[in-house]
């Protein structure tokens, strides 16, 4: 199945579902967490500046994805890290850590601060902002991963770019590689020239652990989902990034699911916790909602 790179429609009912692969086999409450009833919403018809607007996208349906031999964490390399590059206040690096530990369900380390770094860098031509090469990034993470680390995410203040003809990247991470790079410049208003209002603090985090989800997906060898409305959608710009909802549909939930095996209940339970702590009632009452339907399964 393939895309005309300038007129995506979306897949119909039939085409998501079969994305998911047969359930028939799998216990009663992951076949509950897998229906892809209306908690999930169909992946949206892109707008002209969408991702899906100018970007090509092969589909990965669950069993492409398990015919891909798809990296999973093991005995010797089983946590996940995370870097920060230069200076760096917020978001709360702990904040960072136990969501993606409890989204995840694995080990979650953070390292020191890294700063001095000889990166590739360059004044964006239309921000006059200094942004850093991410493809520099990659490299520098691929041969300093710890020994027990399945991946490495570097988080950085500073904007990005993958390429001289990008004018930017929230970030980028590699299928294959167990390294990747985001920035939370953008999540910024001040970066725009506006000013920071009340909430400043809740809105950069929760942008700052959609994009760590998102690309620490990747680094699973999970692509650009474009079946449902999903973490792993594509993203052009802050608006379309800000509209991806915090979960992960039924097909790529189904992806990791394979790779890690999780508890799906105790997983919910745990991010259901972290989005009440951190404020988020719009993914808590979602998270609630699924968790009484996989409860009800049992």
């Amino acid at each position: 199945m393939s895309l005309n790179l300038h007129a995506f429609e979306p897949p119909e009912a039939d085409a998501r579902r079969a994305a998911i692969g047969p359930l028939d086999s799998l216990p009663p409450v992951l076949r509950a967490a897998l229906e892809p009833d209306s908690d999930f919403r169909p992946i949206p018809k892109p707008g002209p500046n969408d991702w899906l607007s100018s970007h090509r996208e092969e589909p990965q349906t669950f069993l492409d994805f398990k015919s891909s031999s798809p990296r999973q964490p093991d005995a010797s390399r089983r946590a996940i890290y995370l870097l920060p590059l230069g200076e760096f206040q917020r978001p709360p690096l702990d904040k960072l850590r136990h969501f993606a530990a409890a989204y995840f369900q694995m080990e979650v380390k953070t390292l020191p601060v890294m700063t001095g770094t000889n990166f590739t860098t360059r004044l964006n031509p239309n921000t006059k902002n200094r942004q850093v090469l991410t493809t520099d990034v990659l490299k520098f993470l691929q041969v300093r991963l710890p020994a027990d680390a399945f991946c490495v995410l570097a988080i950085t203040m500073d904007d990005l770019y993958p390429d001289p003809a990008w004018n930017f990247v929230f970030g980028q991470a590699s299928l294959h590689e167990g390294v990747g790079v985001y920035s939370f410049a953008r999540y910024d208003p001040d970066f725009y020239g506006q000013q920071r209002g009340s909430d400043y603090e809740s809105v950069l985090l929760r942008r700052s652990c959609k994009v760590l989800v998102h690309e620490t997906g990747h680094m699973f060898g999970v692509t650009h989902c474009v079946f449902f409305a999903c973490v792993m959608n594509g993203s052009n710009h802050l608006g379309e990034s800000d509209s991806r909802p915090f979960h992960l549909c039924p097909v790529c939930l189904r992806k990791l699911h394979w790779s890690m095996n999780w508890n799906v209940v105790k997983r919910d339970e745990s991010l259901a916790a972290l989005y009440k702590e951190f404020g988020f009632e719009k993914e808590l009452n979602w998270t609630e909602a699924r968790l009484t339907k996989m409860k009800s399964a049992r």
